[in-house]
């Protein structure tokens, strides 16, 4: 078991392969939800490690193995979550931001007011590997809602989401190192409590606070 939402099949898939100068073992690498071992959508390609010698131990994954993770964690609602009005807050997320473009949703207050975001992915996500890094297509959506001062919320308006991340892998100090990049993020209105608007302007936003803070942020961890 990985943790509460996902267990990993990692039997041997064929009898081993013993040569004078190494063995060869083929593991099924296969990631499902965690108390439900259902058939993935994906097809497992062979792929070979290159020939080198000069360590104890080689250990590859396929892009299956990524690709069943993310059915895996996708079935087990992984993606779908909700980012509180105190982080909001952190990052300066309020309705302070979204009124400077949607004049309909200063009405709600005179003073800014916090938010909450509810993000859900609406497809698996599409893992890819590359050569030192791999790349995250997501497609989701994204409501915002304004927390009032009697502590109830109000929808604001929800947006479809279309986001390509890439995360390149270093060595660092013996430790496997990740650094976080996005490479695109597109927004679509999908329903409105505050009329239409421009969403181009909301996407360079929030596109800017995730470039400046939200992922410097994750990538300093």
């Amino acid at each position: 078991q990985i943790d509460d939402l996902a267990e990993v099949d990692y039997s041997l898939s064929s009898l081993p392969a013993i040569f004078r100068p190494f063995i060869d073992l083929d593991l099924k690498g296969v990631v499902f939800p965690a108390g439900n071992y259902t058939d993935s959508p994906y097809v497992a390609a062979s792929f070979t490690i290159p020939d080198q010698s000069d360590s104890m131990l080689y250990l590859a994954f396929s892009e299956y193995f990524f690709q069943t993770s993310s059915f895996a964690y996708y079935t087990a609602g992984a993606f779908n979550m909700t980012i509180a009005e105190e982080t909001c807050s952190y990052f300066n997320i309020n309705t302070e931001i979204f009124g400077s473009i949607i004049p309909e949703v200063a009405k709600y207050s005179v003073t800014p007011n916090p938010v909450m975001l509810k993000l859900m992915a609406t497809e698996i996500p599409i893992i890819s590997l590359e050569q030192d890094s791999f790349t995250v297509e997501i497609q989701g959506s994204m409501e915002v809602l304004a927390v009032l001062p009697d502590s109830t919320t109000q929808s604001l308006f929800t947006m479809n989401i279309a986001a390509n991340t890439s995360i390149s892998l270093n060595i660092f100090d013996q430790k496997l190192m990740g650094s976080l990049c996005l490479n695109r993020l597109q927004f679509s209105l999908a329903h409105s409590n505050v009329g239409s608007f421009e969403v181009l302007l909301l996407e360079n936003i929030l596109s800017y606070i995730l470039q400046t803070e939200v992922i410097p942020s994750a990538n300093g961890k």
